[in-house]
């Protein structure tokens, strides 16, 4: 099965994780980390459940006036992702074909802009907040491959003398393109606002397709599948956190922002199934739940000397949920013993996890914490809620005893291969 595998699906696979687009969607929600960040430490700062806290800070200003400044933040950063995400992901797509990528980025931009809606104050409806993600993501790819197919064609380029400045030249070049992709976007949009009586394009995608599929990700069952496909990636020696990212971006952001949006309303988060969900209680320590690996190995394989050596070298990384040396050093990888207890433990913990939120034992994720703080204290102030942190602990638990007798049997077989191996050596040096 393991040959079969390497043979017809890796390649496969790591031809997906290295697909240009979806690279580029990757590397554009990547590019905005630090604002989701910035916005996610802003509704922290206007909703830390702590009483003191928010007595304290009413009695130096207006409660109105303190919380105005993490609104001023959280506007300025979640309100205007898919502005930002037109511009990041084209950006990336053109670097990718070694294209102008300034000027995708902003031919991007226009595009998407022409499927905005407008109102007397400016942009209004869904336009820059995450409510337009989807089409700012689908416009991004779109427009760029329209515009770097179109630039550099000799039709179209419009020479300048040789006095004039390069970046004035580079501009005129890009003119006629800029012109046919924003035109094309534009025709589009007037020919569907009037046939189809949709003066709000992204408003009503969002109603008929965006939410709606971030609903049906918001299941039990769709949690298995995010938290099985980087693992079984993973186990073949493919980046599975790479292939699944961009689709754990695109659900994850607008989630986010929905869930500090019904948490600051004092209503309940509507959604579990978040990237916070599985960076805090799935992916401690790194894919396969791998710091619960790294403490197994720490009780039961003292005497292995390999085991112990790639322990001390993982577990600094593994508390910052970066598992690679474990993954090539162990190896996890290929190897039919650690095979079993890597599949299922995230999937195990990911169902505690997701069930606990469910029946109101911990709350749902509602900030945006980096991927990389440690467990339970991620756990903590992704859920804004010391809850967060007992859920951490028990799923790290959990995942220690499921590792524990593999690590054990993975120790033994590792034993009788070296035996065998000292026992071939002395037959051959005896012929």
């Amino acid at each position: 099965m393991f040959k079969f595998f390497e043979e017809k699906f890796v390649p496969v696979a790591a031809r997906i994780g290295n697909q240009r687009h979806l690279v580029a969607v990757r590397d554009g929600f990547l590019a905005l980390m630090p604002l989701t960040i910035v916005g996610s430490l802003a509704v922290l700062f206007n909703n830390l459940p702590i009483k003191f806290y928010q007595t304290f800070m009413d009695s130096i200003w207006k409660h109105e006036t303190w919380t105005q400044w993490g609104g001023n933040m959280w506007n300025a950063t979640f309100g205007m992702m898919s502005i930002f995400l037109a511009i990041t992901i084209a950006y990336n797509l053109a670097k990718s074909y070694d294209k102008d990528p300034l000027g995708a980025g902003v031919i991007s931009l226009a595009a998407y802009m022409t499927f905005g809606t407008f109102g007397e104050g400016g942009i209004s409806g869904l336009t820059s907040g995450t409510g337009g993600i989807f089409i700012a993501i689908i416009i991004a790819l779109i427009s760029t491959e329209i515009f770097t197919r179109l630039l550099g064609n000799p039709r179209m380029l419009i020479k300048m003398p040789d006095s004039v400045p390069p970046a004035v030249s580079k501009s005129f070049a890009a003119l006629f393109p800029a012109i046919i992709t924003i035109g094309l976007f534009a025709l589009v949009r007037t020919v569907i606002s009037n046939t189809a009586d949709m003066p709000d394009i992204i408003s009503s995608f969002y109603a008929t397709v965006q939410a709606p599929f971030q609903s049906l990700t918001n299941s039990w069952s769709a949690g298995v599948i995010i938290a099985l496909v980087p693992v079984f990636f993973w186990f073949f020696g493919v980046h599975g956190a790479n292939i699944i990212e961009p689709f754990m971006q695109t659900i994850n952001i607008d989630s986010v922002a929905a869930n500090m949006k019904a948490v600051s309303s004092g209503l309940e988060a509507p959604y579990i199934i978040t990237k916070p969900f599985f960076d805090a209680f799935v992916n401690m320590g790194g894919s396969g739940t791998s710091l619960a690996l790294i403490v197994a190995m720490f009780l039961v394989a003292r005497k292995n000397k390999q085991y112990m050596t790639v322990g001390k070298l993982s577990a600094a990384p593994g508390l910052f949920n970066i598992n690679e040396p474990l993954l090539f050093g162990l190896p996890i990888i290929l190897n039919p013993v650690l095979f079993i207890p890597f599949i299922i433990t995230p999937v195990v913990v990911m169902s505690i996890a997701y069930f606990s939120m469910k029946f109101g034992l911990v709350p749902k994720t509602t900030i945006a914490v980096p991927w990389t703080t440690p467990p339970i204290l991620n756990g903590i102030l992704a859920t804004q809620s010391w809850r967060g942190g007992v859920l951490s602990i028990v799923n790290l638990v959990v995942a220690f005893f499921i590792y524990l007798p593999f690590v054990a049997m993975a120790g033994r077989v590792q034993k009788e291969e070296l035996i065998l191996e000292e026992e071939h050596e002395e037959q051959v040096k005896k012929d």
